[in-house]
């Protein structure tokens, strides 16, 4: 996000659940107080316009009322490049954010789909990018592989900066799925992806959404805009066409 910035790019960024679980030492109403504060903070770091969670979590469904309301944000930031989570993840609510996030956007130009609150279809063409999965696999363990990798050096100082800012998150990823400090962790991730490049000290992998109803024709603006900065893993790229 923020190397596309640096191009010129806006930014929008939504947290589809209210972080209401995350914590041992607050009930979940002041939980979800905080974490509201902290992702807005993130937001503010980042330079983003912010979009409010929709869901309690665990209870992020794939259903119409909520399908509603990410076409909402979609249309209301008529997004060129929508990035989000891998279809397999660790856990369910990441799962289900992606499904919405990948339909919301198949629905950009559908103008006879109703959001939740109503704003009109646009037509421009809109390419889904993945994520990749917390640990890089699957929830069967099954290793996940990066279709192009991001250099993230020049903005990892900003990039931590905005993760700071969800400071209760850290206790609670502490204490329940024993991350050290998540800071650190996001330094080790980061460091990972960047090796496995080839090229880049820290990195983002990212896989490209098949096409289909979302643009004209297969097109990579990832790549576009970034240029170098952008490295197309030909491997998988070769392996996609087996």
């Amino acid at each position: 996000m923020l190397q596309l910035q640096a191009r010129g790019w806006d930014l929008h960024y939504m947290n589809m659940c209210t972080g209401n679980g995350g914590s041992v030492q607050m009930d979940g109403p002041t939980t979800s107080l905080t974490r509201l504060a902290e992702a807005e903070d993130a937001a503010r770091v980042l330079g983003a316009v912010f979009y409010p969670p929709i869901s309690d979590d665990l209870e992020l469904t794939y259903s119409t009322p909520y399908l509603r309301k990410v076409a909402s944000v979609v249309r209301a930031s008529q997004a060129s490049i929508v990035l989000t989570h891998s279809p397999a993840d660790y856990m369910e609510d990441h799962q289900n954010a992606c499904r919405l996030a990948s339909t919301a956007a198949f629905a950009h130009c559908i103008q006879n789909f109703v959001c939740d609150p109503p704003r009109d279809a646009f037509l421009h063409d809109v390419t889904v990018y993945h994520a990749m999965p917390h640990g890089l696999c699957d929830p069967l363990r099954k290793r996940i592989h990066a279709g192009s990798y991001v250099n993230t050096t020049p903005v990892h100082a900003r990039k931590r900066e905005s993760l700071a800012a969800h400071i209760s998150q850290k206790h609670w990823l502490d204490v329940s799925q024993g991350m050290d400090s998540y800071l650190i962790s996001m330094d080790a991730a980061s460091r990972r992806v960047g090796e496995l490049s080839g090229k880049f000290e820290y990195a983002e992998g990212w896989r490209r959404h098949l096409h289909l109803g979302y643009s004209g024709k297969e097109i990579d603006p990832l790549k576009d805009a970034l240029g170098e900065d952008c490295l197309i893993n030909e491997a998988y790229e070769t392996w996609l066409q087996q």
